[in-house]
């Protein structure tokens, strides 16, 4: 998404003379680029253009490990470039302004401590305070987000089991898990469908469908997965659940806010780690928790992959990422029911998991933060 719109923005600064576009990939996402599907994103955008790659991703450039190159050329002469960085989650940033101002505070502060806090004054829960915050579009906009995300489960547990793209001829596996949910019941049943339909969205992603970020596109599966099990096996409502989506997004926001969503920054805690606590946190909203409840549930949704390394074998959101979205969805279930068990009280808080997170992804090796080098990537290299 972020290369795209680099794509789009760039297109938009040329005229038609241009005979070439150079697109240099570095870091991370030359890496991972193809399994991304970053080259089609990219040649899409550009597609009356003539569109060279080039991928480079063992060098990165300085202020981000996801950076890009753009330039045009008329007649062999270079007439425009410019330098672009995609931070997560569809975002991307040139530069031109300090490196720290595309990290900004949205509600007026990233901190859920201190949100916790004048909730207790106002005596609000955090729906209502995203209301006070937000405009009259935010329903719509929020009911929207949910209408995509049940597209998305719903495709993708209708999608046939053929392979994935990509060299890992990995088979769609949504389907098959959905109908050995309905031959079980009790837990089984449950946690089998909570898979099939976090799943069948991080399926899609790999396949190049429609899906939302939330908070990033390789976390895709996670919110979903586990919401959409609430809606259509548990029969919550629709009104209900993109409040509970609302709720989640405030998590996501201060850990994008704070620290980073992007594998690319600090491995894949910021991406599986983010999205559990979201979905954890949206979750236990909709079981009735309080706010300390819902607080509760998002700390222990994120503190439980504190570590999670960043290592998509040969570079294609497939394994173990796909995976990765099944369990963390199942977790968030895990830890929304224990939060609302409880008087909300604990000694950690999602403040706390936050600023670990950010310390301990920035002290990864560079192997270990999708680069492709490291971990299952590193081992299976040659096997597959």
């Amino acid at each position: 998404m972020g290369p795209r719109k680099a794509a789009e923005i760039f297109k938009d600064k040329l005229d038609s003379s241009v005979d070439q576009i150079m697109v240099t990939l570095y870091g991370s996402l030359a890496a991972t680029g193809k399994g991304h599907l970053t080259d089609k994103a990219i040649s899409d955008v550009l597609s009356g253009y003539h569109v060279k790659f080039i991928w480079k991703p063992r060098y990165e450039l300085p202020l981000y490990s996801n950076g890009m190159v753009f330039r045009a050329y008329l007649r062999g002469r270079q007439i425009r470039s410019w330098t672009v960085y995609s931070i997560g989650g569809g975002k991307i940033f040139d530069g031109s302004d300090k490196p720290d101002k595309r990290r900004t505070a949205v509600y007026g502060t990233d901190r859920i401590t201190r949100i916790l806090s004048e909730c207790v004054r106002s005596k609000r829960t955090f729906f209502d305070y995203l209301c006070s915050k937000e405009d009259d579009a935010f329903p719509s906009a929020m009911k929207s987000v949910w209408a995509a995300m049940k597209s998305a489960v719903v495709r993708g547990v209708e999608a046939k089991a053929n392979c994935l793209p990509g060299p890992l001829k990995l088979k769609r596996k949504a389907r098959s898990i959905l109908h050995s949910a309905r031959k079980h019941i009790g837990t089984i049943r449950d946690m089998n469908l909570v898979s099939a339909y976090a799943l069948a969205v991080a399926e899609e992603n790999a396949d190049g469908g429609q899906i939302v970020t939330a908070p990033t596109c390789g976390s895709c599966g996670v919110l979903p997965g586990i919401l959409y099990f609430l809606y259509q096996d548990c029969h919550m409502a629709d009104a209900d659940i993109w409040k509970a989506l609302a709720v989640g997004g405030l998590f996501g926001v201060s850990v994008a806010s704070r620290a980073s969503i992007s594998g690319a920054e600090v491995g894949c805690q910021g991406e599986i780690g983010t999205a559990c606590a979201m979905a954890s946190a949206a979750t236990a909203y909709l079981l009735g928790g309080t706010n300390e409840q819902i607080e509760y549930a998002a700390e222990m949704g994120l503190e439980h992959f504190l570590g999670l390394t960043c290592d998509p074998v040969k570079g294609f959101v497939q394994i173990p990422c796909i995976e990765r979205n099944a369990f963390a969805s199942m977790r968030a279930l895990e830890c929304a029911s224990y939060a609302v068990s409880t008087d909300g009280r604990h000694i950690v808080s999602f403040d706390d998991v936050v600023s670990v997170m950010n310390e301990t992804g920035r002290d990864l090796q560079r192997k270990y933060r999708e680069t492709s080098l490291g971990g299952l990537a590193g081992i299976l290299a040659n096997k597959l």
